[in-house]
């Protein structure tokens, strides 16, 4: 395989497994792929036989395997356009039948969705609503993806959440996913915080006075940013292997990184994608960040080093707890038993008053709590 597929594997292996496709798909598909120019092809192929899973199962009215099928093949369509900007069409194309077969599963998952566009300065930005069952208002968790991940790759994560009472808000913010078409990537999320609050006051079953912010990668930026500018109307924030300034590391980012920040940023070339990518800095907002915080790093991360965890915990102004896992990869998909479920009780505990989960100390520190 070339390089660009090699890199790609390496990488990001265990966050497709981790988030709907199946590690036997996974090898069997990547190991056919020789160059980068059959990526995007050869996995659109792939979710077209999930997708015709999901078309015939919902024709004979098995809805609930139709969810099944059409919300994997959505993963697999998304993870063949997820950094494929060499061809923006065939890219596209592909995003649209992620985007089509998510849609059309969000009725018939357990627990159904559904979709909340809100207008956003000329365009719109689009989320995905599921709340748990039984009466609500339910508390809310505000789930924001990164760089290269959309809406329909975080079903996984969303399921932690709802199946321990908490709503889920999954939004496609600016340069993501069915944004990232008319607005361009951007380091001041305030904007952003401040239309998905009003419309999440708009929803009678969603509680926004009871309100986390989770994000993950480039999403673990900008769920900080979230929580500084709402300010105290933020319960809790959780960052995911998130930058503390993303453009301190541009040259040792992979290349296919590089291009897809240049491209979802509006950057004419490589240099002025680094000085987009400086621009995604958390420093001028980090004293605003008064909401408890948990912040979750692998010490493996071979994309954002680990030292951006400890930065970031020192930096802002409220109580940060700080999880290191040893092993953990980017994102730490590659453990997620590790951080999933400890994510979800701690939230549980401060928008639901559930149990409160131990995060142990290493004997270097690093994962830590620093009183607030």
């Amino acid at each position: 395989m070339d390089e660009l597929v090699a890199s790609a594997v390496a990488h990001w292996g265990p966050r497709f497994t981790t988030n709907g496709v199946t590690t036997a798909d996974f090898t069997r598909i990547t190991a056919g792929i020789e160059r980068w120019d059959d990526w995007c092809r050869t996995w659109t192929a792939e979710g077209s036989a999930h997708e015709a899973l999901g078309r015939a199962a919902l024709s004979e009215g098995r809805t609930r395997s139709a969810g099944e099928h059409l919300a994997r093949a959505a993963v697999y369509h998304h993870f063949a356009k997820f950094v494929f900007v060499t061809d923006p069409a065939q890219m596209r194309a592909a995003h649209e039948r992620a985007v089509a077969c998510l849609t059309d599963a969000l009725p018939h998952l357990d627990p159904p969705g559904r979709r909340l566009e809100i207008p956003f300065e000329g365009s719109r930005l689009v989320s995905v609503v599921r709340t748990p069952y039984g009466a609500g208002p339910h508390p809310v968790v505000l789930m924001l993806p990164g760089l290269d991940s959309t809406k329909e790759e975080l079903g996984s994560t969303e399921q932690t959440f709802l199946d321990r009472g908490m709503a889920t808000v999954t939004l496609d913010g600016p340069g993501q996913g069915e944004a990232e078409y008319d607005l361009p990537l951007r380091g001041d999320w305030a904007p952003v915080a401040e239309v998905v609050w009003e419309a999440i006051g708009t929803q009678p079953d969603l509680d926004r006075t009871r309100l986390a912010v989770w994000g993950v990668s480039l999403g673990g930026y900008y769920a900080p940013r979230v929580a500084a500018a709402l300010g105290g109307r933020v319960s809790a924030c959780v960052s995911l292997a998130g930058p503390f300034n993303f453009g301190e590391y541009w040259s040792g980012l992979p290349q296919l990184t590089r291009d897809t920040l240049r491209h979802r940023s509006g950057a004419a070339d490589d240099e002025q994608a680094r000085e987009r990518a400086l621009e995604l800095d958390l420093f001028p907002v980090a004293s605003d960040l008064v909401a408890p915080m948990l912040i979750v790093f692998g010490r493996q991360d071979r994309l954002i080093p680990w030292e951006n965890a400890v930065r970031m915990r020192d930096a802002v102004a409220g109580p940060a707890t700080l999880l290191m896992l040893e092993d953990g990869n980017h994102g730490c998909a590659n453990v997620s038993p590790q951080h999933r479920p400890i994510t979800a009780d701690w939230l549980a505990a401060r928008l639901l008053g559930g149990p409160e989960p131990l995060i142990t100390t290493t004997a270097d520190s690093t994962a830590d709590l620093k009183a607030g």
